[in-house]
């Protein structure tokens, strides 16, 4: 059963980590570059791509998920890049990418996993882990 200093202090977690939400809400990703990304490959680090649009409402929930994510001291070295997918058709196709929301993460030169439409914060910290 509830009393009222649980449920006071329940609240005001759920606050906080509301508030902890929006002010990491935008992502630390860089527009995709192919410099960048052949650059991340050479020095073996983590890389992830996320294809995304603006219209995509999947995509705007998992960027503030990406952002609390990559503000993590584990992912520090991650290089994450947005991938436009109404203007990188050419480089979709390479990807073997056909849906906006998927997410693709590289240990240096070797794709380790992806996923598309996925909005659970634990999942896609599984995902980002197999890079790091």
């Amino acid at each position: 059963m509830l009393n009222r200093r649980t449920l006071i202090g329940a609240v005001a977690t759920g606050a906080l980590l509301a508030a902890g939400t929006v002010a990491f809400a935008t992502t630390t990703a860089a527009p995709y570059s192919q410099r960048a990304f052949d650059a991340a490959q050479s020095a073996g680090k983590p890389i992830l791509l996320h294809v995304t649009a603006p219209w995509c409402p999947t995509c705007r929930a998992q960027k503030p998920i990406l952002s609390v994510l990559e503000s993590q001291p584990k992912y520090k070295d991650m290089v994450a890049q947005d991938i436009d997918f109404d203007t990188s058709k050419d480089l979709l196709r390479r990807l073997h990418v056909t849906q906006q929301s998927t997410l693709i993460v590289y240990k240096g030169k070797t794709e380790v996993g992806r996923s598309t439409g996925d909005t659970d914060m634990m999942s896609i910290e599984a995902l980002l882990d197999k890079a790091v």
